[in-house]
């Protein structure tokens, strides 16, 4: 099994990734500010507020990525081929984002095509990071010996189904758009249901 060192290079390259995809994001204002000219921040800043409003959704979307693929890494001190795979998948998701981004702050009227491509992107390193929790969960020996077993598929399964419903509806429901990414919300309760499920003391044997 590789080691740990190895693990934590792969960690460190996909951390390096993610920095770059997440600074990319911002190009597009940064070009945008070269054209300033005499307009005053406020004229400027209401101009582009397309661009700011898809990079602020965006930078909070890869900012939450990486924390729940930093909550995996955690808690895991080895990979194999699956994992690797997976973690390769979430990356082609987050490097493809500014993409879709850049599409929604440059489209006058981002039509469903577009906010489709964009929680498709999503979707991507969803799975990406479902395949890892799997390839976790299904073999213990990759996880840290403190938290061994305590990994499970719930909250990844679960996440997957509601972006996955999150681009059916922007198909089919155009109106929605990216608004159907609300959906996501449901994680919260539902996390903090699973939560205390697993804080209930257990029956003692025999009674």
């Amino acid at each position: 099994m590789p080691s740990d060192v190895g693990f934590r290079r792969l960690v460190a390259f996909s951390d390096a990734v993610v920095a770059i995809a997440i600074t990319l994001l911002v190009l597009p204002l940064v070009d945008a500010a070269g054209t300033i000219g005499s307009e005053g921040i406020g004229t400027f800043l209401g101009d582009n507020r397309t661009k700011l409003l898809a990079f602020l959704l965006s930078f909070a979307v890869i900012g939450r990525f990486w924390w729940s693929q930093h909550q995996i890494h955690d808690r895991v001190a080895a990979y194999d081929v699956a994992f690797v795979w997976g973690m390769f998948l979430w990356l082609f998701g987050i490097v493809f984002l500014p993409f879709p981004t850049e599409l929604l702050s440059a489209s006058v009227h981002a039509g469903p095509g577009i906010h489709a491509l964009y929680i498709g992107t999503l979707l991507v390193a969803t799975v990406g990071a479902l395949v890892q929790q799997f390839a976790v969960v299904h073999r213990a020996e990759l996880q840290v010996e403190e938290h061994r077993g305590e990994a499970r598929m719930t909250l990844a399964v679960i996440q997957t189904l509601l972006m996955a419903l999150a681009l059916v509806l922007a198909i089919t429901v155009p109106p929605i758009g990216l608004w159907a990414l609300l959906l996501l919300l449901l994680l919260y309760p539902i996390g903090w249901i699973r939560k205390g499920r697993q804080e209930l003391p257990r029956p003692i044997e025999g009674r």
